[in-house]
Protein backbone atom coordinates (compact mmCIF):
# COMPACT_ATOMS: atom_id res chain seq x y z
CA UNK A 1 0.00 0.00 0.00
CA UNK A 2 1.32 3.42 -0.92
CA UNK A 3 1.19 6.37 1.39
CA UNK A 4 -0.87 8.34 -1.15
CA UNK A 5 -3.47 5.57 -1.06
CA UNK A 6 -3.68 5.53 2.69
CA UNK A 7 -6.07 8.14 4.14
CA UNK A 8 -4.85 10.42 6.91
CA UNK A 9 -6.35 10.65 10.33
CA UNK A 10 -8.19 13.86 9.47
CA UNK A 11 -10.03 12.11 6.65
CA UNK A 12 -11.63 9.56 8.98
CA UNK A 13 -14.38 10.39 11.49
CA UNK A 14 -12.67 8.16 14.02
CA UNK A 15 -14.44 6.96 17.13
CA UNK A 16 -13.29 4.47 19.72
CA UNK A 17 -13.90 0.82 18.86
CA UNK A 18 -15.26 0.30 22.37
CA UNK A 19 -14.47 1.30 25.89
CA UNK A 20 -11.11 -0.22 26.75
CA UNK A 21 -9.22 -0.57 29.97
CA UNK A 22 -6.64 2.15 30.40
CA UNK A 23 -3.15 0.64 30.25
CA UNK A 24 -1.46 0.95 33.66
CA UNK A 25 1.36 3.45 33.88
CA UNK A 26 4.62 2.50 35.48
CA UNK A 27 5.87 4.75 38.23
CA UNK A 28 9.60 4.62 38.79
CA UNK A 29 11.19 6.46 41.70
CA UNK A 30 14.70 6.87 43.08
CA UNK A 31 14.96 5.96 46.75
CA UNK A 32 17.79 6.10 49.28
CA UNK A 33 18.04 4.86 52.87
CA UNK A 34 18.36 7.32 55.71
CA UNK A 35 22.05 8.03 56.30
CA UNK A 36 24.39 10.58 57.86
CA UNK A 37 25.71 13.52 55.85
CA UNK A 38 28.52 15.85 56.93
CA UNK A 39 28.01 19.15 55.13
CA UNK A 40 30.70 21.61 54.09
CA UNK A 41 33.74 19.44 54.84
CA UNK A 42 37.09 20.52 53.43
CA UNK A 43 38.67 17.46 51.80
CA UNK A 44 41.94 16.90 50.01
CA UNK A 45 41.62 16.75 46.23
CA UNK A 46 44.19 13.96 46.13
CA UNK A 47 42.04 11.78 48.44
CA UNK A 48 39.06 11.72 46.08
CA UNK A 49 38.30 8.82 43.74
CA UNK A 50 35.93 8.27 40.79
CA UNK A 51 33.89 5.11 40.26
CA UNK A 52 33.15 5.01 36.49
CA UNK A 53 30.15 2.74 37.08
CA UNK A 54 28.47 5.37 39.22
CA UNK A 55 29.52 8.45 37.25
CA UNK A 56 29.08 10.03 33.86
CA UNK A 57 32.02 10.10 31.43
CA UNK A 58 34.55 12.79 32.39
CA UNK A 59 34.76 15.55 29.77
CA UNK A 60 38.35 16.79 29.97
CA UNK A 61 37.64 19.87 27.84
CA UNK A 62 34.80 20.90 30.15
CA UNK A 63 37.06 20.49 33.18
CA UNK A 64 39.80 22.56 31.53
CA UNK A 65 37.32 25.33 30.73
CA UNK A 66 36.27 25.41 34.40
CA UNK A 67 39.92 25.52 35.47
CA UNK A 68 40.68 28.34 33.04
CA UNK A 69 37.90 30.47 34.51
CA UNK A 70 38.16 29.26 38.08
CA UNK A 71 36.75 31.47 40.82
CA UNK A 72 37.80 29.66 44.00
CA UNK A 73 34.99 31.09 46.11
CA UNK A 74 32.33 30.06 43.57
CA UNK A 75 33.17 26.36 43.25
CA UNK A 76 30.59 25.38 45.83
CA UNK A 77 30.35 21.94 47.43
CA UNK A 78 30.67 18.66 45.60
CA UNK A 79 28.92 15.46 46.71
CA UNK A 80 31.12 12.71 48.11
CA UNK A 81 30.47 9.21 49.45
CA UNK A 82 32.60 7.88 52.29
CA UNK A 83 32.58 4.11 51.96
CA UNK A 84 32.94 1.65 54.82
CA UNK A 85 36.68 1.28 54.14
CA UNK A 86 37.14 5.05 54.53
CA UNK A 87 37.76 5.76 50.84
CA UNK A 88 36.12 8.87 49.39
CA UNK A 89 34.30 8.64 46.04
CA UNK A 90 32.88 11.58 44.12
CA UNK A 91 29.14 11.27 43.49
CA UNK A 92 28.57 14.68 41.90
CA UNK A 93 31.15 17.31 40.99
CA UNK A 94 33.88 15.37 39.21
CA UNK A 95 34.42 18.17 36.68
CA UNK A 96 34.94 20.73 39.44
CA UNK A 97 37.28 18.26 41.16
CA UNK A 98 39.25 17.74 37.95
CA UNK A 99 39.37 21.50 37.41
CA UNK A 100 40.94 21.89 40.87
CA UNK A 101 43.55 19.29 39.95
CA UNK A 102 44.33 21.17 36.73
CA UNK A 103 44.43 24.52 38.55
CA UNK A 104 46.67 23.22 41.35
CA UNK A 105 44.08 23.67 44.09
CA UNK A 106 44.68 21.18 46.91
CA UNK A 107 41.33 21.10 48.72
CA UNK A 108 37.65 21.35 47.87
CA UNK A 109 34.52 21.69 49.95
CA UNK A 110 32.25 18.62 49.99
CA UNK A 111 29.05 17.24 51.47
CA UNK A 112 30.12 13.79 52.63
CA UNK A 113 27.49 11.02 52.63
CA UNK A 114 28.29 8.04 54.83
CA UNK A 115 27.41 4.36 54.61
CA UNK A 116 26.15 4.20 51.02
CA UNK A 117 26.73 1.20 48.78
CA UNK A 118 27.93 1.59 45.19
CA UNK A 119 24.37 1.14 43.83
CA UNK A 120 23.13 3.77 46.31
CA UNK A 121 25.87 6.15 45.16
CA UNK A 122 24.59 5.70 41.62
CA UNK A 123 21.04 6.51 42.73
CA UNK A 124 22.26 9.61 44.59
CA UNK A 125 24.02 10.74 41.41
CA UNK A 126 20.78 10.37 39.42
CA UNK A 127 18.79 12.28 42.05
CA UNK A 128 21.29 15.14 42.10
CA UNK A 129 21.44 15.39 38.30
CA UNK A 130 17.84 14.75 37.30
CA UNK A 131 16.79 18.41 37.22
CA UNK A 132 19.99 20.31 36.50
CA UNK A 133 23.22 19.56 34.67
CA UNK A 134 21.53 16.40 33.45
CA UNK A 135 24.00 13.74 32.27
CA UNK A 136 23.90 12.30 28.78
CA UNK A 137 21.08 9.76 28.47
CA UNK A 138 23.51 6.89 27.88
CA UNK A 139 25.53 7.86 30.98
CA UNK A 140 22.33 8.06 33.03
CA UNK A 141 21.35 4.65 31.69
CA UNK A 142 24.60 2.95 32.70
CA UNK A 143 24.64 4.64 36.09
CA UNK A 144 21.01 3.62 36.57
CA UNK A 145 21.93 0.00 35.89
CA UNK A 146 24.70 0.21 38.47
CA UNK A 147 22.18 1.59 40.95
CA UNK A 148 19.71 -1.18 40.18
CA UNK A 149 17.04 1.44 39.43
CA UNK A 150 13.95 -0.46 38.18
CA UNK A 151 13.37 1.87 35.20
CA UNK A 152 16.80 1.09 33.77
CA UNK A 153 16.88 -2.54 34.87
CA UNK A 154 13.47 -3.24 33.30
CA UNK A 155 14.46 -1.49 30.07
CA UNK A 156 17.72 -3.43 29.91
CA UNK A 157 15.92 -6.73 30.55
CA UNK A 158 13.59 -6.16 27.59
CA UNK A 159 16.45 -5.07 25.34
CA UNK A 160 18.39 -8.23 26.20
CA UNK A 161 15.29 -10.33 25.54
CA UNK A 162 15.28 -8.95 21.98
CA UNK A 163 19.05 -9.25 21.58
CA UNK A 164 19.55 -5.49 21.55
CA UNK A 165 21.99 -3.07 23.12
CA UNK A 166 21.43 0.63 23.77
CA UNK A 167 23.52 3.62 22.76
CA UNK A 168 24.07 3.54 19.01
CA UNK A 169 21.97 2.87 15.92
CA UNK A 170 22.67 -0.47 14.26
CA UNK A 171 21.02 -3.77 13.46
CA UNK A 172 21.43 -4.94 17.05
CA UNK A 173 21.42 -1.65 18.92
CA UNK A 174 18.97 1.17 19.60
CA UNK A 175 20.30 4.72 19.53
CA UNK A 176 17.23 6.47 20.94
CA UNK A 177 18.15 6.16 24.62
CA UNK A 178 15.71 8.77 25.94
CA UNK A 179 12.95 7.47 23.68
CA UNK A 180 13.01 3.88 24.89
CA UNK A 181 13.33 4.92 28.53
CA UNK A 182 10.29 7.13 28.05
CA UNK A 183 8.24 4.20 26.75
CA UNK A 184 9.11 2.10 29.79
CA UNK A 185 8.65 4.99 32.19
CA UNK A 186 5.22 5.99 30.85
CA UNK A 187 3.68 2.65 29.96
CA UNK A 188 5.75 -0.09 31.58
CA UNK A 189 8.16 -2.80 30.47
CA UNK A 190 5.44 -4.96 28.88
CA UNK A 191 4.52 -2.17 26.46
CA UNK A 192 8.19 -1.67 25.57
CA UNK A 193 8.47 -5.41 24.97
CA UNK A 194 5.46 -5.38 22.64
CA UNK A 195 6.78 -2.27 20.88
CA UNK A 196 10.06 -3.94 19.92
CA UNK A 197 8.29 -7.13 18.82
CA UNK A 198 5.82 -5.25 16.61
CA UNK A 199 8.57 -3.16 15.01
CA UNK A 200 10.65 -6.24 14.18
CA UNK A 201 7.64 -8.16 12.87
CA UNK A 202 6.72 -5.23 10.64
CA UNK A 203 10.12 -4.24 9.28
CA UNK A 204 12.60 -6.97 10.14
CA UNK A 205 15.83 -6.60 12.04
CA UNK A 206 17.62 -3.50 10.75
CA UNK A 207 18.95 -0.21 12.10
CA UNK A 208 15.96 1.65 10.62
CA UNK A 209 13.57 -0.56 12.58
CA UNK A 210 14.82 0.84 15.90
CA UNK A 211 14.37 4.50 14.93
CA UNK A 212 13.30 6.50 17.98
CA UNK A 213 10.35 8.17 16.27
CA UNK A 214 8.95 4.85 15.09
CA UNK A 215 9.37 3.11 18.43
CA UNK A 216 7.90 6.12 20.18
CA UNK A 217 4.82 6.09 17.97
CA UNK A 218 4.25 2.35 18.40
CA UNK A 219 4.85 2.56 22.14
CA UNK A 220 2.38 5.42 22.53
CA UNK A 221 -0.28 3.55 20.53
CA UNK A 222 0.16 0.30 22.47
CA UNK A 223 0.40 2.20 25.74
CA UNK A 224 -2.97 3.81 25.12
CA UNK A 225 -4.86 1.09 23.27
CA UNK A 226 -2.91 -2.11 23.83
CA UNK A 227 -5.84 -4.03 25.30
CA UNK A 228 -7.73 -3.55 22.01
CA UNK A 229 -4.85 -4.39 19.68
CA UNK A 230 -3.69 -7.66 18.16
CA UNK A 231 0.05 -7.19 17.77
CA UNK A 232 0.51 -9.55 14.82
CA UNK A 233 -2.31 -7.87 12.91
CA UNK A 234 -0.90 -4.41 13.61
CA UNK A 235 2.59 -5.45 12.45
CA UNK A 236 1.18 -6.90 9.22
CA UNK A 237 -0.75 -3.72 8.46
CA UNK A 238 2.28 -1.54 9.23
CA UNK A 239 4.39 -3.66 6.90
CA UNK A 240 1.91 -3.08 4.06
CA UNK A 241 2.33 0.65 4.47
CA UNK A 242 6.02 0.48 3.62
CA UNK A 243 9.49 -0.01 5.02
CA UNK A 244 10.77 1.61 8.19
CA UNK A 245 12.75 4.05 6.05
CA UNK A 246 9.56 5.02 4.20
CA UNK A 247 7.72 5.50 7.48
CA UNK A 248 10.50 7.71 8.77
CA UNK A 249 10.48 9.80 5.60
CA UNK A 250 6.72 10.27 5.83
CA UNK A 251 6.94 11.27 9.50
CA UNK A 252 9.60 13.90 8.77
CA UNK A 253 7.60 15.20 5.82
CA UNK A 254 4.38 15.53 7.79
CA UNK A 255 6.13 17.10 10.77
CA UNK A 256 7.91 19.67 8.62
CA UNK A 257 4.63 20.64 6.96
CA UNK A 258 3.35 21.48 10.41
CA UNK A 259 5.82 24.33 10.71
CA UNK A 260 8.92 25.02 12.80
CA UNK A 261 7.14 24.60 16.13
CA UNK A 262 5.98 21.13 15.10
CA UNK A 263 9.37 19.79 14.03
CA UNK A 264 10.59 18.57 17.42
CA UNK A 265 10.92 15.01 18.68
CA UNK A 266 7.60 15.13 20.52
CA UNK A 267 5.72 16.21 17.41
CA UNK A 268 7.41 13.53 15.31
CA UNK A 269 6.49 10.86 17.82
CA UNK A 270 2.90 12.11 17.76
CA UNK A 271 2.96 11.93 13.96
CA UNK A 272 4.27 8.38 14.15
CA UNK A 273 1.50 7.54 16.62
CA UNK A 274 -1.13 8.83 14.19
CA UNK A 275 0.37 6.78 11.36
CA UNK A 276 0.27 3.65 13.52
CA UNK A 277 -3.39 4.43 14.20
CA UNK A 278 -3.90 4.86 10.44
CA UNK A 279 -2.45 1.42 9.86
CA UNK A 280 -4.62 -0.21 12.51
CA UNK A 281 -7.81 1.52 11.32
CA UNK A 282 -7.32 0.87 7.61
CA UNK A 283 -10.09 -1.31 6.25
CA UNK A 284 -12.11 -1.21 9.46
CA UNK A 285 -15.67 0.01 9.69
CA UNK A 286 -16.22 3.25 11.55
CA UNK A 287 -17.46 1.58 14.73
CA UNK A 288 -14.33 -0.60 14.96
CA UNK A 289 -11.73 2.12 14.56
CA UNK A 290 -9.61 3.53 17.35
CA UNK A 291 -9.60 7.29 17.85
CA UNK A 292 -6.07 8.64 17.76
Amino acid sequence: MRWSQHPGIAEYPLIPAREGTVMPKARYTFELPTHNVEYGQEVSVSDLNIDPQAQRTLNERRAQNIANNMVREAIGSIIVSKRDDGDLYIVDGQHRWRACVLAGISTIRADVHQGLTQPEEAILFLIKNRESHKPRPIDEYHVGLTGGVPLFVDTDRILQKHGLALGSSSTNSVGAVSGVLQITDRYGASVFDRTLAIAEDAWGRAAETWDGMLLGGIGQFIGRWGDLVNDAELAKKMQKMGTAAKWRSEILSRSSRGGFNNSGTGSRTSTAYKLVADAWNHGRTANKRIEA
